[in-house]
């Protein structure tokens, strides 16, 4: 897929990782569409990406609201057909903590964010993409989760985040081979400690913390660097019902 013809729905466009796509993107004459519930952010990224960027404020788990939504991002960009799931939080919590068990409520909330979420939004685009005329190979489209690597190596605390993150990962591969009939490619990818908000609240030691445990480089991740990936994954073709670890060969410890 050509970067300049992506009309694209951004999960978590507002900021973080979801923006820096956002950027890249234009930047490369694509369009695209913001979904995120802080309006304050998402008006702002709207101030700086110019006339080729919307903004619809957007609970991803709330399926009536995202068909909605899904629908006016298609009208306003004059059709759809990328979607990039970055919308998340962290839900972190002991399941055994030191002033109880870990509510449910938490666990379950981190997971319809993180998982229902990422496929509620993408649900609502396939069916719209499949309507798509058929370009190289077939395509109609292309779907974008965002895991991490603690899908594969969560930590003590994380037991919620992980669920949800592997989550994601495991239905990479049953999404791409229901859709390849309808020519939607399907792939996640799983980044490692990068430079986002999740990160900005934590400490300045535990930010050193993080980068030292990177093998190399032994830096936080750059949300350029997975807008990056996002451009390479939608130009090739070939790259289908995969996930992509972007980590500097970080595996976490246990805590």
């Amino acid at each position: 897929m050509q970067l300049d013809q992506v009309k694209a729905i951004i999960t978590g466009g507002a900021s973080g990782l979801g923006y820096a796509v956002a950027q890249y993107l234009v930047a490369h004459g694509g369009q695209v569409s913001l979904f995120d519930v802080d309006n304050d952010k998402g008006q702002a990224a709207l101030s700086t990406l110019g006339d080729n960027a919307r903004f619809f404020r957007t609970d991803v788990t709330s399926e009536d609201g995202v068909v909605i939504n899904v629908a006016a991002a298609h009208e306003s960009m004059g059709g759809l057909n990328v979607v990039v799931n970055c919308a998340g939080i962290l839900g972190s919590g002991r399941m055994l903590g030191r002033e109880g068990t870990l509510p449910l409520a938490s666990f379950t909330s981190t997971v319809l964010v993180n998982l229902v979420g990422s496929f509620n939004v993408a649900k609502a685009a396939a069916a719209l993409m499949q309507n798509n005329e058929a370009g190289e190979d077939g395509e109609r489209g292309v779907i974008i989760n965002t895991a991490s690597v603690a899908a594969y190596e969560g930590q003590i605390g994380q037991a919620a985040y992980a669920a949800s993150k592997g989550g994601v990962v495991a239905m990479t591969l049953p999404l791409a081979r229901e859709l390849a009939r309808i020519g939607i490619r399907v792939n996640t990818i799983a980044p490692g400690a990068f430079w986002t908000p999740m990160v900005d609240s934590m400490s300045p030691q535990l930010q050193e913390a993080l980068s030292a445990s990177i093998p190399f480089p032994s830096r936080l991740g750059k949300p350029p660097e997975y807008a990056d990936t996002v451009g390479f994954i939608l130009g090739n073709l070939y790259l289908n019902g995969e996930t992509i670890r972007l980590d500097g060969a970080v595996r976490l410890q246990p805590k």
